[in-house]
């Protein structure tokens, strides 16, 4: 030992300054700090994310209801009838209705109206009074998300009503941010698992005997395996609305097995079992093989298993979620596939690649420039395919350019493609740094090799020449040893264990510090380090916009009733809605146009007017109003209407004691038998 403490490898002299170590740490400590800085801008993103997407929006949008939502009707219905724009699965107690008591009058369980599974209906006791009822409904769409909701008609006129139906909390509450956040890590594990068998595989095989890439390829699988477990014990609390006590209910895991999302997530768990033998010979004989052709063959048969188990788990997604249902279902699945194979290569890569290039140099292996290149070709290949896919499910699921800027799936997707571009824009600079990425490491490596092959052969040749001048003495060796004097390293195995380590600790921080010279590699780690990380969130958008009601969907909803599930706003002191109007009868179309100023709480004045399909003012045999805050439970407030003139009608005064979404609900009478109600939603400040 020298007189400062360290190791005295070399003429006396300690193996390293102090002042080197400490610049090294300081530099190290840097890059650490960076990197946490940008996780935690990913991280605190993904929250944002996550947070904005619980719960989930629905994706079976109700289109239509017979009697329709707010309609008075003059005699009791025998059932209660909806309709979707896709296929439902139903329970027991898909539809309740309440009468104005709050008892429960339907006849029977909710079914398919015929063989259309569209639909939803139930049967309603005879004899119901006169009054207004509540429909309670909830349901299972076909791409596996619940759905549920309330509304009310009235029997002859509306009336006060005490029925409170359950709360539909379906997709939501802790089991609903549960499952968000399960589905999450779901995507994330299973890009990392994907991703980094592939870039081991066809990128940079001797990376496969690394420690660090085995923990973190056999942690994507972990992910994806526990996430799954997850979604198979929160389906039936998520489905339900209710808490997430449900996980432990055995019926309820079993009836959730039984639907199509319930096997999809088995045989996920199923192929995830597959993988784990993947991995098994990835990390196992494939890592240790040396002979290129056997590598080549078990390379092969690595490539054509590890391809099967990645469609299929794919699959399991596509099988079950927005590409099974709408539109061209059966291009639209095999897409979705290929759009989520190229999203686990190019994401699940990236940070295989960033963990490469930060860690894989302090094991000794420093990855080189052709494994670089060829990720790179391959990551430009995945984005043409995330393109060519995506315009076609972006078309598929949005329909229209109002769809694209008007609806949160749309607002999501501009976001993703934004965040994509970001990425995209990263990776030019990654391909730049990739060109001017000089083989140094290499060099570097041969050089560092050279050193200690000639340090070793002076080191042998100083000990033959100490030899040769001055003979050993035995016997005041022993005699030294036996009173206690120093004895060399290898004689105390616990000393020469602490030169090893010494010596590995110095050996790698020469090996950083030669890897850190290299300014197109520190170049590389940076990008590379900003796409994984816009990955991350990008993740978390994908995972927010499969969970999101498709703008094609809302427009559906939109164009059947109305527009009356979003409110009209006011706009400089007042609201104008237009509400069209069919009751089936002779000269029995038209519509009817309700001007509301200064649509404010308080007194306001309403100003209702009738016209035919051409325009013209028209006068008919009745026409009512009522409005209702559904969301604080006030209402129906019938409008006391005034005629003016031809087709029109006034109301002063009309107080109105909350701001919020109201619903207008106009009844047009025509003739003797033939009338209709009409709804739409205003904004009132």
């Amino acid at each position: 030992m020298s007189a400062n403490g360290f190791p005295r490898t070399r003429a006396g002299a300690p193996p390293r300054r102090p002042s080197l170590v400490r610049a090294s740490s300081r530099r190290a400590s840097l890059v650490r700090a960076s990197s946490r800085r940008l996780l935690l801008v990913a991280g605190a993103l993904i929250a944002l994310v996550l947070g904005a997407a619980v719960p989930a929006s629905a994706h079976a949008a109700l289109l239509r209801s017979d009697p329709a939502e707010g309609s008075v009707v003059k005699t009791a219905p025998a059932s209660i009838t909806l309709g979707f724009s896709e296929g439902v699965l139903l329970s027991d107690d898909s539809l309740i209705v309440y009468d104005p008591s709050g008892k429960q009058v339907q006849r029977g369980t909710a079914h398919h109206a015929g063989s259309a599974p569209d639909t939803a209906t139930v049967a309603l006791r005879p004899g119901l009074r006169d009054g207004t009822y509540t429909v309670a409904w909830k349901a299972v769409s076909a791409d596996t998300h619940p759905v549920g909701g309330a509304w009310t008609f009235s029997i002859g006129a509306p009336s006060k009503t005490s029925a409170i139906p359950k709360e539909q909390q379906a997709g939501g509450g802790p089991a609903g941010a549960l499952y968000g956040i399960a589905r999450y890590v779901a995507y994330a594990g299973f890009a990392l698992l994907v991703g980094a068998c592939a870039f081991l595989t066809l990128c940079w095989p001797r990376g496969a005997g690394l420690r660090v890439m085995q923990r973190l390829t056999v942690g994507g699988w972990a992910a994806l395996a526990l996430a799954t477990i997850a979604l198979l014990l929160l389906r039936a609390p998520y489905v339900n609305g209710g808490g997430i006590g449900g996980i432990f209910d055995l019926g309820a895991l079993r009836s959730s097995v039984e639907t199509k999302e319930g096997a999809a997530l088995v045989a996920r768990l199923l192929l995830l079992a597959a993988a784990a033998v993947f991995l098994a010979v990835l990390f196992g004989p494939y890592a240790r093989r040396e002979d290129p052709e056997e590598r080549r063959d078990l390379a092969f048969g690595l490539g054509a298993g590890g391809a099967v188990v990645a469609i299929g788990i794919a699959a399991t997604w596509s099988a079950v979620e927005h590409a099974s249902v709408g539109i061209q279902p059966a291009l639209a699945m095999p897409l979705d596939v290929a759009h989520l194979i190229a999203m686990a290569f190019w994401l699940g890569g990236l940070v295989t690649l960033s963990v490469a290039l930060y860690r894989a140099g302090a094991g000794g292996l420093v990855i080189d420039r052709a494994a670089v290149r060829r990720f790179s070709r391959i990551a430009f290949g995945c984005v043409c395919v995330l393109v060519a896919t995506g315009v076609y499910q972006s078309w598929r699921q949005v329909g229209s350019w109002h769809a694209l800027f008007g609806t949160s799936y749309g607002h999501w997707l501009i976001v993703k493609v934004s965040l994509v571009a970001v990425m995209v824009a990263a990776a030019g600079f990654s391909r730049r740094w990739t060109g001017r990425l000089a083989g140094r490491a290499e060099a570097s490596q041969a050089s560092a090799s050279a050193t200690s092959a000639a340090t070793k052969s002076a080191a042998t040749k100083s000990v033959v020449a100490k030899s040769s001048a001055k003979p050993a003495k035995p016997k005041a060796a022993k005699a030294l040893a036996g009173t206690g004097g120093p004895a060399s390293p290898a004689d105390d195995p616990v000393r020469a264990a602490q030169l090893a380590r010494q010596n590995a600790a110095v050996a790698g921080a020469a090996a950083r510090k030669r890897r850190d010279a290299d300014p197109a590699r520190t170049g590389l780690r940076r990008s590379v380090l900003l796409e994984a990380s816009v990955a991350v969130v990008v993740l978390a958008v994908s995972t927010v916009l499969s969970g999101s009601q498709p703008g094609r969907a809302v427009e559906e909803q939109a164009a059947a009733t109305g527009g009356a599930g979003q409110a009209v706003p006011s706009n400089g002191g007042q609201v104008f809605a237009q509400l069209p109007f069919d009751t089936g009868g002779v000269k029995g179309k038209g519509d009817v146009g309700v001007h509301i100023e200064p649509a404010r709480t308080g007194s306001n004045q309403l100003h209702l007017t009738v016209t035919d399909p051409v325009g013209n003012p028209e006068n008919v045999p009745e026409v009512d109003l009522n409005l209702t805050l559904t969301s604080r439970g006030i209402g129906p407030l019938p409008v006391k209407l005034r005629q003016t003139g031809t087709g029109a009608w006034t109301a002063v005064g009309l107080q109105l004691p909350m701001p919020g979404a109201w619903q207008l609900a106009v009844t047009v009478r025509t003739s003797a038998i033939d009338e209709v109600t009409v709804t739409k939603n205003v904004a009132i400040d």
